[in-house]
């Protein structure tokens, strides 16, 4: 599928190798703006997940819809991770049509802020931790390519 237009594409994009700043408010009117606008590209261009830095915004955010449940994770960090790994074949909307072969905790707890503002602590496993991770990994300024690349070099 080609890029939605309001995606940030390409490997090279400095904006996707950028670490995100973070929310200030949540309760913010432009964030609660953001929130629903993210969810409706990331659903119009067929994705799972989408972080900031994807439509060109160095916030720490993204939201994630797996199996229906829509999440806005909001200044979100790992606090814990499994030993177990799982290798997961991944696609990004900023990186169209190219699939990678990235290895990932199988579980994760993340903390983040809902769009309440309010504290959320998640444990998760299967494909919305790998989903996780992927997401935090945009807001850190890292996308599957940089990873895979990574894993490439180690082996």
């Amino acid at each position: 599928m080609p890029a939605h237009p309001d995606i940030v594409t390409g490997a090279t994009n400095t904006l996707l190798h950028t670490k995100t700043t973070a929310v200030k408010n949540p309760l913010d009117p432009a964030i609660q703006a953001l929130l629903p606008n993210m969810v409706r590209i990331m659903r119009e261009a067929n994705g799972i997940g989408l972080a900031a830095p994807q439509i060109g915004l160095s916030l720490r955010l993204c939201v994630i819809e797996i199996d229906g449940v829509v999440r806005n994770l909001i200044n979100p960090k790992i606090t814990s991770t499994s030993r177990e790994t799982v290798l997961f074949e991944e696609g990004c909307l900023s990186l169209p049509e190219e699939y990678f072969s990235i290895e990932r905790f199988a579980k994760v707890t993340v903390r983040y802020q809902n769009e309440k503002g309010e504290e959320v602590k998640l444990r998760a496993h299967g494909l919305l931790a790998v989903c996780i991770q992927h997401e935090l990994d945009h807001l850190d300024g890292t996308l599957i390519i940089d990873r895979y690349r990574k894993q490439r070099s180690h082996s």
